[in-house]
This record gives structure tokens, sequence and C-alpha cells, in this order.
């Protein structure tokens, strides 16, 4: 199979995801095309030559529907050969774009891809496009349907991470995320996002609170009791795991990954393409693979899928040298770190959703573009990355520079 290789990556800052958020007046199909803007103009590139554009998108409904990809590549005034598709794996949707890409480019069938993804969260709200999984019965009852949140206290409770462990954990990814942003750490990769005439929009994670420390989120209240006992989904995670008298709901909006606008764009290609266009690889997209996993705890697929690609790419633990695990919740990573034991130090060294916010088609895309960045500036070799999905999945893929 042919390598596929990493040439560039970029992302816009994360906005935030409400009406007065410094996005929220740009369209996800506007977003997107900034970025594919950018992957063009600062790698000289000649469009013709882009055999596919493949974003993630969650809730592509409204002005993100109808194929969000396809319509990116007309407003950033790429060459009309080049076609799109969008994509839906939930939270790994940004990821699992750059995996099919990488998948294009080994197989031999495209020479050169755009992949990344796309959410505009203040505009078209979580959930918008709906589906079968929360309200039909007969999708619902055998997964044990429940929120999210409620499942990421299932996990708190199950693997005993208290309402103390999951705070520090936020305070630290807010900690980070404000040093790597001072540090200039994001500055090669983030694009800024400017209106019609130019002017710059965003230029800077916004969702970031690095004054955060124990005793603000502690005043906080746990956002999903109240969803667990009257909403009975409380119920329903004692039903699937009936060793546990009762959940402690210890998640709240400070601990949780924030909800947030952004796009992202990785160019992948051969050597063939990248010698045509003059372009150096950054790294080479090794090995990557998805799971399911169990629905209820259901935020737990990153372990399962880490176990499946190390096994898969004949490699350990021993063998990467950064973690990236998208911080959906606190428990999420939490739970990661004990299952393989591993330290602190090599996981999310740069903060995470927690603090920069998690446009959910974007996401998996930006952190592998964050990572490769720590990577060369730490002159490390290997790392994974990895999300949680919705439905109990996980997707994961390892990146070692080249």
């Amino acid at each position: 199979m042919a390598d596929a290789l990493i040439f560039d990556h970029v992302r816009t800052p994360r906005g935030r995801g409400k009406k007065d958020g410094s996005l929220h007046e740009v369209p996800a199909v506007r977003l997107a095309a900034g970025v594919l803007e950018e992957i063009r103009d600062r790698n000289t590139l000649d469009t013709a030559q882009v055999d596919d554009v493949v974003l993630g998108c969650v809730d592509p409904i409204g002005e993100a529907g109808g194929d969000v990809a396809r319509a990116a590549v007309f407003a950033a005034g790429y060459d009309q050969s080049v076609p799109g598709i969008q994509i839906n794996r939930f939270c790994a949707s940004g990821l699992d774009a750059v995996n099919f890409g990488a998948a294009q480019v080994m197989s031999g069938q495209h020479d050169l891809v755009v992949a990344g993804g796309v959410e505009s969260m203040s505009r078209i709200g979580i959930g918008a496009s709906g589906g079968a999984w929360p309200v039909d019965p007969q999708v619902a009852l055998p997964s044990y349907f429940m929120p999210q949140g409620v499942s990421a206290d299932l996990i708190a409770t199950k693997y005993g991470f208290t309402r103390d462990d999951v705070d520090a954990y936020a305070a630290e990814s807010q900690r980070r995320a404000a040093h790597a942003w001072d540090q200039g750490y994001f500055s090669r990769s983030v694009t800024p996002v400017k209106d019609i005439n130019g002017l710059t929009i965003l230029d800077r994670d916004e969702h970031m609170r690095p004054e955060t420390d124990m005793q603000s989120l502690a005043s906080l209240n746990a956002s999903f009791e109240m969803m667990g006992a009257m909403g009975g989904f409380d119920a329903v995670a004692i039903q699937a795991h009936p060793e546990l008298e009762k959940l402690r709901h210890v998640h709240h909006a400070g601990n949780s990954s924030g909800i947030v606008d952004g796009a992202s764009a990785i160019l992948i290609g051969n050597r063939r393409a990248g010698r045509k266009a003059g372009l150096t690889p950054r790294a080479r997209i090794k090995a990557f693979a998805n799971i399911g996993s169990e629905p209820a705890l259901m935020l737990t697929g990153p372990v399962d899928v880490t176990e499946k690609l190390l096994a898969s790419a004949k490699m350990s633990l021993s063998d990467i040298d950064l973690f990236e695990i998208n911080e959906a919740f606190a428990s999420v990573v939490l739970r990661y770190r004990q299952a393989f034991d591993l330290d602190a130090d090599i996981v999310n060294v740069n903060g995470g959703a927690i603090a920069l916010g998690h446009p959910l088609g974007a996401t998996g895309a930006m952190i592998l573009g964050t990572v490769l960045d720590e990577l060369e500036r730490r002159d490390l070799n290997t790392a994974l990355v990895t999300l949680c999905i919705g439905a109990g999945m996980g997707t994961a893929t390892i990146i070692e520079r080249v």
C-alpha cells in the first residue's frame, strides 16, 4: 500500500457555541471554506490536483446539510473537478474523515485528499438532525439509551472517580490550554476567521477560562442529576450495571466539553502527489481502527479501540510518545489513563475540549493536528489519537513523523 502522508493541517479558533459567540454569524459552509482556502493558499496548491474533500459534520441539516463538503469546495473556489463528501460518526467524524481520506490514498485510488470537519453549534443545535437512537424503542431499549452526561457519571461511579477527581482534571485542562496559547504552540495551525471585508472576527479560542480553579468548579451543580432521576436514566444505568447501587453525579459544565463552532482541514497524499505539488511530508498515518463498545457505558470506546488498534498495528503502549483523547467529559480521560496506567504528562499535554471546546464534526481532525505539532515541538515520533462516540463506539489513529 502507498503511504498516506500528512503535508499540512489548519483549524479555525473555536468560537463559543452560543448566539453571543464570535462565530455565530458565520455559517458552517463558510467555516469549512475558510480552512480549505488556507490549506490551498499556504501550500500554493493547484486544487485541480485534489481528488476529494472529506468533511465530518454531526448535524448536517439546514445550511450545513446537503453535503456541506461539496458546498465548501464551491465557496472556497476550488476547481470544479474536486468532489466532496460529508460523513458522520458522531464525535469521531473529523478523525474518521481523515481515516477515510487516508484509506483512499493508501489503496491507491486517490493521490491527494483534504479531510477534516466542521460544526456550527451556535447556529444548528446539537441533536438537530434527530435519529432513531434516542426515540425508537426498538433501538433505544437494547442500547440502554441515556444522555451522554449520565453515561459519563456512570463511568465515574463504576471506576471510582470523585467530584474532586473530575474537577481537578478540568482545572488542569484549562491550565494546559492557556499555557499552550501563551507559549504560541497553536500559532502555526490556527487560521483566523475573517468577514467578507477581510477583517478578523476571531483569532483565538474563546471558550477557555484560564482562571478556573477547584473553588470555582465546586460552586457548579451537577448537570445530569435531575435528568438521571426525573428522566429515569439512573434506573437505565443501574439496569445495565446492577452491581452499582446508585449513580454518583459529578459532571457539570466546567468538567465537560464546551459547545463551540469551528472547522479543520488536513492535507493528505502519497509521495508522488507530494513531489508534484512541491510539498514536504510531516507525518505518516500508520494505522487506524473503529470499534463498537458497551452502549450503556458508551464513552469507554477509546479503551477498546486502542487495544484493537495496537494489536492490529503490532505495537505496544510503550511505542506511543503522546496520547490525545477527546475530553468529552473528564471521566472519559481519567478512565483511559486508568485502564492503561498512563502518565498524565503524555496525555492531552496542551489541554483539550473541556478548555477549548468540542465542535463535534471537526474535533477529531483538530486534535490530530494538535498532537502532530506537539510531536514536532518535542522532537518525538509517534502519537495515538482517539475519541469516544455516542451510542458506544471508538475511533483511533496512529501517526508517526517522517
